[in-house]
């Protein structure tokens, strides 16, 4: 079976590369799906958020104020490594699971669409990386328009991950999202037509 990584940065557009590729009935693993699946299932692990980063971020009841901890790891790097060190072993776990799913069943691709796929050297395990590429002003004005940030915070999101040109030395295809939806397609098909022939 052929694993193929797709990333991105925030205001890239991967989830609508994504989308496409689903509607297309193909095989995907979404990880930002998984880390709230992991969260349901793994108590333990917002008691260790609790634990490390304060009883702030829950409310009155107890429940887990994900959008202001989101906020609070994306202003604070060191504070998101933190985090992704609880959570990540458990995505990565249920993503494993994942794939052995598939390969049981036969399928001949899967794809793992991650953020943070490179960050976390889940590249490694890959056949291909996708990276879904858009310039630095785009996704600033696209996060600003999404998540009602400032252009500050816009920037600040932005410069917590990866620059996109570092990302950009680890894939072998790049879909460039700087345009409009009808040319992201064209490239996604042409994608899916080479989907075809790698398997």
């Amino acid at each position: 079976m052929i694993k193929i990584g797709l990333t991105g940065g925030i205001g890239t557009g991967k989830s609508t590369v994504s989308s496409i590729l689903k509607n297309e009935k193909i095989k995907i693993i979404d990880a930002d799906c998984i880390a709230k699946e992991v969260l349901e299932k793994n108590p333990q692990i917002l008691e260790m958020v609790r634990t490390q980063f304060g009883s702030g971020f829950f409310d009155w009841k107890g429940e887990f104020r994900r959008k202001e901890f989101g906020n609070h790891i994306f202003r604070f790097p060191k504070q998101r490594i933190k985090y992704e060190s609880i959570i990540m072993p458990y995505i990565k776990q249920s993503i494993e699971s994942n794939i052995k799913a598939y390969e049981k069943k036969c399928e001949k691709i899967v794809i793992i669409d991650a953020p943070t796929l490179i960050e976390n050297n889940m590249h490694e395990e890959m056949d291909y990386i996708i990276l879904v590429y858009a310039d630095n002003s785009v996704q600033i004005q696209r996060v600003m328009n999404r998540d009602k940030l400032t252009k500050g915070e816009a920037v600040s999101r932005i410069n917590s991950q990866m620059p996109m040109e570092e990302k950009k030395e680890y894939a072998n295809i790049i879909v460039d999202n700087n345009a409009d939806l009808i040319e992201t397609q064209k490239q996604v098909y042409d994608l899916i037509d080479f989907m075809k022939l790698i398997c």
